[in-house]
């Protein structure tokens, strides 16, 4: 059952140079955003060709990202966590372990219902408000009062994060207790990151919106943001850690990958960032300049090919079993991603603590067998559809056609529809396709989100999906982990459906992604995280 070394050739040579040219031709798809009058003249504008200067600006540091990684005082977060502009109670450390942050330590109570905190101290908001438990607690209120509260990043939902939460109490000016209905053991792994956002408690309007620009504690303040555009950052004199080592940060929204590309090698920017911030094949073309370094580190990103369950001819198991067998994780890797991401079968992302390792499971004979009975021997037309997205971060164009030609050994007659974002949305929710590429991550370390999110029956992935999973022994199991006490015991549990989603395959796993960034030699510090980049660190090289 593991991985076939002597793997059926399923493509020529000649579609496999085809396909890692549409990598460089075919990747930037998505149509360029709207150009704003308002960007400072000595800047470039998002999408504009890559002038020859190579000039630098030595109190700025100019980076790229494919998407605006600060939506604005609408959004949840304002800004994503990689900015280093807001920092939660708890983060996860590089082994996805929970670790303090904001709260610097805390202790359980005996029957798990109670967890008292402990903040650190001297630290300041932007607008110079200090860090309290008054403060912490006029946050949970926000959170109460938003939730759930969508973003590009993840929905901040303080139902999931903090079930059952009765209220939150202040012990003293930088201590403060959780109380709960139900015990909670797994309470920190649900809290790290985008689930315990801190901010000044000025700055939210009556509807919990942010009234400005975000004033956090990080190690870098939002000065300015311009939609589609930039976000500038400036280094926080008042942070209460070490200091970031660069005075201004400005990130530019670049979406296509061959531009970003070509300003890096032109010297508009220094380096890149975010989800897909540079497809492999074009980091290897650019590490044959000695001037450029590429930095990679396992990623929170999962990528999956979504079935559409509720309709024939993935509500049978045995089809989705039949696609999952029939695609060679390995040779996709290696082909279309230079083997920078690991496949994987499981649902749940390999920085998780709570991660199974289980073999890939790839028998093209086997899957044309249960194909052929699952489709009574006819040939099946059906669509795969591709975010527009995702083009912008990924070789998800390369992707579909691989799929496209590997899948047509099942007798399934594929047809790629590239849509936009909202569009994908919608067909996945009115369940108006076959197939889809998605990419999910981990919204905290406590794997009961992402399982109640994905195949719990009325689970919101499962739902937005259309991927029809029903299953009382999962439901059962969920259910058992939200009231289980022991840690040893709910780890049990994990595994179990861990397994269960391996063997019935609510959703195809493809791939655990690589955080891949790549810098110009002039900066130094600049490194790849599990999620994000080393941005405080980063300095001009001397």
């Amino acid at each position: 059952m593991l991985h076939t070394k002597n793997r059926q050739k399923i493509q020529t040579i000649g579609f496999w140079l085809l396909s890692l040219c549409l990598v460089f031709t075919l990747i930037g798809c998505g149509a360029a955003p709207e150009q704003a009058s308002t960007e400072p003249a000595a800047t470039p504008k998002a999408n504009e060709p890559a002038s020859n200067t190579t000039e630098v600006n030595p109190e700025e540091v100019v980076l790229a990202a494919p998407r605006d990684l600060a939506p604005g005082a609408q959004d949840a977060y304002y800004t994503s966590i990689i900015l280093y502009v807001w920092e939660p109670l708890l983060t996860a450390g590089e082994d996805g372990e929970p670790a303090p942050k904001l709260a610097k330590s805390w202790q359980m109570s005996d029957d798990g219902r109670e967890w008292t905190f402990t903040l650190q101290e001297n630290v300041l908001f932007h607008d110079g408000e200090k860090l309290s438990a008054d403060a912490v607690i006029a946050n949970f209120k926000r959170y109460e009062q938003v939730s759930p509260k969508s973003s590009p990043f993840y929905t901040l939902d303080s139902k999931k994060s903090y079930p059952g939460l009765k209220e939150i109490v202040k012990v003293d000016e930088h201590t403060f207790t959780l109380k709960f209905e139900n015990p909670q053991p797994t309470l920190l792994y649900a809290m790290v990151n985008f689930s315990s956002p801190i901010y000044s408690p000025k700055n939210f309007d009556e509807k919990g919106d942010f009234n400005g620009l975000p004033q956090g504690t990080g190690p870098f303040k939002l000065m300015a943001h311009e939609k589609d555009q930039y976000a500038l950052l400036e280094a926080f004199d008042g942070y209460y850690g070490e200091k970031a080592k660069s005075k201004k940060i400005r990130v530019r929204v670049i979406p296509d990958p061959d531009t970003r590309l070509s300003a890096l090698k032109s010297g508009e920017i220094m380096g890149v960032m975010d989800l897909g911030a540079i497809p492999p094949s074009l980091a290897k073309e650019l590490l044959k300049d000695d001037r450029f370094e590429i930095s990679t580190a396992k990623s929170t990103i999962s990528h999956y090919l979504h079935p559409n369950g509720k309709k024939a001819p993935f509500n049978n198991p045995a089809m989705r079993k039949a696609v999952s067998m029939m695609v060679d994780r390995e040779q996709l890797v290696q082909e279309l991603y230079l083997g920078y991401p690991t496949a994987t079968a499981n649902l749940l992302n390999v920085t998780s603590p709570f991660y199974k390792d289980f073999p890939i499971e790839y028998n093209a004979d086997e899957a044309k067998k249960l194909a052929a009975e699952a489709l009574g021997g006819k040939r099946e037309k059906i669509d795969l559809i591709v975010p527009t997205y995702g083009l912008n971060r990924y070789p998800y164009k390369a992707q579909a056609e691989w799929l496209q030609a590997v899948l047509s050994g099942l007798n399934l007659e594929v047809e790629i529809r590239i849509l936009d974002g909202a569009a994908f949305k919608d067909a996945q929710a009115k369940g108006e396709y076959h197939l889809a590429l998605a990419t999910q991550g981990l919204p905290n370390a406590d794997p009961y989100t992402i399982f109640t999110n994905y195949i719990a029956s009325d689970g919101s992935s499962n739902k937005s999906y259309s991927l029809g999973y029903k299953s009382e022994r999962v439901d059962a199991l969920l259910g058992q982990a939200k009231n289980t006490f022991s840690m040893e015991e709910r780890r049990k549990l994990y595994d179990e459906l861990q397994a269960i989603s391996v063997e019935e395959l609510p959703t195809i796993p493809l791939f655990n992604d690589a955080s891949l960034i790549a810098y110009n030699k002039k900066i130094k510090g600049y490194q790849a995280t599990i999620y994000g980049t080393t941005l405080p660190q980063l300095e001009w090289a001397k």
